[in-house]
């Protein structure tokens, strides 16, 4: 597998992780691109990337560049989207991938006609812990999935102005927090949810600061989720089998389960993997992703209609709330 060249399209807290899990294999960013330059060159400078863009769109045009990562705030995917796809770029994107499901068509869409990879950074997809419990689940011995019970609360300060809150930035916790848990269900799922149905509580600038959802599938496997931007929970995960339930701590960066087995109490533990390795995991599957010839492998390394899936139901619901961002107002 030949050594694939990655851009960082933004130099905030996650570039910092992908220059690390890169540094992992004794290698470097090829190139570092950011709407105020004099971050990309101390970025840079920090990590010995040779190579800084003037203007961000230059690496959208670079023929050395291979791999982008976009961790612009989500509001932000789409236009990026359309120039590095255009382009004949893979992209991993951090979550959420897109606003709504329109734009994820649309760069999908994009992706197909240049015959390269788009995926979501979607850490549940990747972490070793998960790909232990699918093999455990599917082994049978744990009996048939009834019920995953979710939480994701964070305390965030009650400032109308930081991006958690805004309106401008997309913020909100079904977009922020909740595409995790809801991605998580849809790992241990095995179809799509067909049910959804929620309740919402708005923050004072319009964005949800707080909900509840209920999903079921077809094969009627049921899930609830409990989200909230303003009242810390546990990051904690639930899942209820004919013989045993499972739970999940720290996700979605977990690295440890439970197995309590129904019949007589006893428990199995699960370690696989490390929190810190997060990026590294999402970037060894992409790199495999986009040397691999099979569609299949790709799917299976990437998880790209899990991402298509979530986004589907998060824009499903956020319609039925009436809730939209400045972009979709126009």
């Amino acid at each position: 597998m030949k050594q694939l060249n990655w851009a960082t399209l933004g130099c905030g807290v996650i570039a910092n992780e992908l220059a690390h899990a890169l540094s992992k294999e004794g290698r470097t960013l090829y190139s570092v691109a950011n709407r105020t330059h004099e971050k990309a060159v101390a970025f840079a400078q920090k990590y010995g990337i040779s190579k800084v863009y003037d203007n961000i769109d230059d690496v959208f045009y670079d023929p050395d560049v291979d791999i982008i990562y976009i961790s612009t705030p989500h509001n932000t995917h789409i236009n990026y989207l359309r120039k590095a796809l255009s382009n004949g770029k893979h992209v991993l994107c951090e979550k959420s991938i897109t606003l709504n499901i329109a734009e994820l068509d649309e760069a999908v869409s994009l992706a197909k006609e240049n015959n390269v990879i788009l995926a979501e950074a979607m850490t549940i997809y990747h972490m070793p812990v998960y790909k232990k419990l699918n093999e455990i689940i599917a082994s049978g011995q744990l009996g048939r999935l009834n019920l995953i019970q979710v939480n994701f609360g964070s305390y965030k300060d009650y400032n109308m102005t930081n991006r958690f809150f805004s309106r401008k930035l997309a913020g909100g916790a079904l977009l922020d927090i909740g595409v995790y848990s809801l991605s998580l269900i849809r790992w241990f799922f095995k179809e799509t949810p067909t049910q959804v149905s929620s309740q919402v509580k708005y923050a004072p600038t319009g964005v949800d600061e707080q909900a509840g959802i209920l999903l079921m599938n077809d094969a009627e496997e049921m899930a609830t989720v409990t989200l909230s931007l303003h009242s810390k929970q546990p990051k904690r995960a639930t899942l209820s089998f004919d013989k045993a339930y499972v739970e999940i701590f720290e996700y979605p960066r977990g690295m440890q389960a439970t197995i309590t087995y129904t019949e007589d109490g006893h428990k199995e533990v699960i370690d696989a993997g490390d929190t810190s390795d997060a990026l590294y995991y999402e970037v060894r599957d992409m790199e495999k992703a986009v040397s691999s010839a099979s569609s299949d492998e790709i799917e299976t390394l990437m998880h790209c209609q899990y991402t298509y899936d979530v986004m589907k139901i998060m824009s499903d619901i956020r319609a039925e709330w009436g809730m939209k961002y400045p972009e979709e107002e126009k």
